[in-house]
């Protein structure tokens, strides 16, 4: 019998399997469901991430995109709004154009704590970066109120009053002199009274610096009086160079016990914190008894008769070491001073003299004639408040009886 022969075939035969195995089974564990969820989770978070990522990318590039503003503005934002509302007011405003990225932005940053209501100055085309950074840091929008020196309480609270950037009213006109001229910086919405505050603090700070290096020999004897004479130093004159030599004529008037006899202190006897008369002085006022007139009491008044400035409260803590004890203006703005009557009885006539249009040689032969010069001698219109300096002139005690040349 011959071995078994293996029959040849055919080529498709050789080309087709005998038999088709079926699909290979898949194992039991990648048919377990917690691989199934795990890796559903996998590619979900991939997804995510990749989403997440694109749009932060994309929200960075238009967080740091220029804005849509044509110029700087300013933008009051309420005390009490959260991102949502900020957003939607600075897109009123033309501030910003995305404000779901402006929100996007908060949430990044963890900042809706940190937002500040204010008054804002947003930059020509500020990115929303840009505009969150302001608010955040609280660069609010500062004013400025300036204060001049030698106005009354009343009429720096007056100035306040018609200031609308403030708020409030005042309960009342703070005690005079207590305020110290300067310029304050202040946010939108400061109450008044608040700023008044501000006032009284840096006045006491400055006066007490002041009263320590004051002269040893002062006739005041209190930080108050030394705020009264600095008060009628800077009613008196205008000149910053011209400050302690004033307050060193009333400081020797004190000390040798003559008369004040400022013509500021009438103007305030009679109108008190007005401050400003609005008039000559009239002759039957030199002599009206107030308790202000220093043409009539001895010594300082009772209180000051504005709120002075620093250099004032300087001149009279130091004032200048001379005897002079007159002054009268000079026809430029300044003041001509005199140690004793005959001296200033020329400066005087030489005064009358530019006034007259003649020239200052001619005030020799009307020098005699000075002192006896009307005492309501007084411009042809008063100054302006700020400037309503008057220049008295003033005869020692003991001199004779002609009547005091008085000349603002």
């Amino acid at each position: 019998m011959e071995p078994n022969r293996i029959a040849p075939r055919s080529p498709r035969a050789a080309i087709v399997p005998d038999r088709m195995s079926g699909p290979s089974r898949r194992s039991r564990g990648a048919r377990n469901p917690f691989v199934v969820v795990g890796n559903a989770i996998f590619t979900a978070t991939i997804l995510i991430a990749i989403v997440v990522g694109v749009t932060l990318m994309i929200g960075k590039q238009r967080f740091e995109a220029r804005g849509p503003l044509a110029e700087d503005k300013m933008v009051n934002i309420p005390k009490g709004y959260g991102p949502r509302d900020i957003a939607e007011l600075l897109t009123r405003e033309g501030v910003i154009d995305q404000p779901w990225v402006f929100i996007g932005g908060v949430i990044v940053r963890k900042a809706r704590e940190e937002l500040r209501y204010g008054e804002y100055q947003f930059t020509k085309h500020a990115s929303i970066s840009d505009v969150l950074d302001t608010i955040v840091e609280g660069r609010v929008v500062q004013h400025q109120v300036t204060v001049p020196e030698g106005l009354t309480s009343e009429q720096i609270v007056q100035r306040l009053l018609e200031n609308d950037i403030l708020t409030g009213n005042m309960r009342e006109i703070p005690r005079e002199g207590s305020l110290l001229p300067e310029s304050y910086r202040f946010t939108r919405g400061m109450p008044r009274e608040q700023l008044i505050q501000r006032m009284q603090q840096a006045q006491r700070r400055v006066v007490q610096e002041i009263w320590d290096r004051r002269m040893n020999d002062l006739p005041i004897k209190t930080p108050e009086q030394l705020i009264i004479l600095a008060s009628i130093i800077e009613k008196e004159t205008g000149k910053p160079e011209e400050r302690t030599r004033v307050a060193a004529v009333f400081v020797n008037r004190l000390k040798q016990r003559i008369k004040l006899q400022s013509d500021p202190t009438i103007i305030y006897g009679l109108v008190g914190g007005k401050g400003t008369l609005g008039r000559p002085i009239q002759r039957n006022e030199i002599t009206q008894p107030t308790p202000y007139n220093t043409y009539v009491i001895d010594g300082l008044p009772p209180g000051p008769i504005a709120n002075p400035g620093r250099a004032s409260l300087e001149a009279a803590a130091n004032p200048a070491r001379t005897k002079e004890l007159f002054f009268v203006a000079d026809g430029t703005g300044g003041h001509a001073f005199a140690e004793n009557l005959e001296q200033h009885n020329r400066n005087v006539a030489r005064l009358r003299a530019i006034e007259r249009g003649e020239t200052p040689a001619a005030a020799a032969s009307a020098a005699p004639a000075a002192a006896f010069a009307p005492v309501d001698t007084q411009p042809a219109a008063p100054a302006a408040p700020a400037q309503n300096r008057a220049a008295a002139g003033r005869r020692p005690a003991g001199a004779a009886p002609p009547p005091t040349v008085r000349t603002q």
